[in-house]
């Protein structure tokens, strides 16, 4: 689960493997952009833990410029793979 300011649920992706295939099926609640990193998060996250993984995501700061925006979503991405890496060791 991974959250920022007010905690919520925002979005959750699920992703799974069929066969070779990585699916992913996602849920957002209306409103929220969350999904945007859950979707690719879930698969890179199967993918190197070669299991289904379901990724939950709830950040929310208020009056956040498209500057900002893109700073929470990097630092959040690093935080995620920093993670993945400590589970791969």
């Amino acid at each position: 689960m991974v959250t920022g300011g007010v905690e919520h649920i925002g979005a959750a992706s699920t992703a799974y493997w069929i066969g070779e295939n990585i699916e992913v099926e996602t849920s957002a609640v209306p409103g929220h952009k969350e999904h945007v990193l859950t979707v690719n998060m879930a698969r890179v996250a199967a993918q190197r833990l070669k299991c289904t993984v379901t990724v939950i995501m709830g950040i929310h700061y208020d009056h956040l410029n498209k500057t900002e925006i893109a700073e929470v979503s990097a630092r959040t991405e690093a935080v995620f793979n920093d993670y993945l890496s400590s589970c791969s060791e």
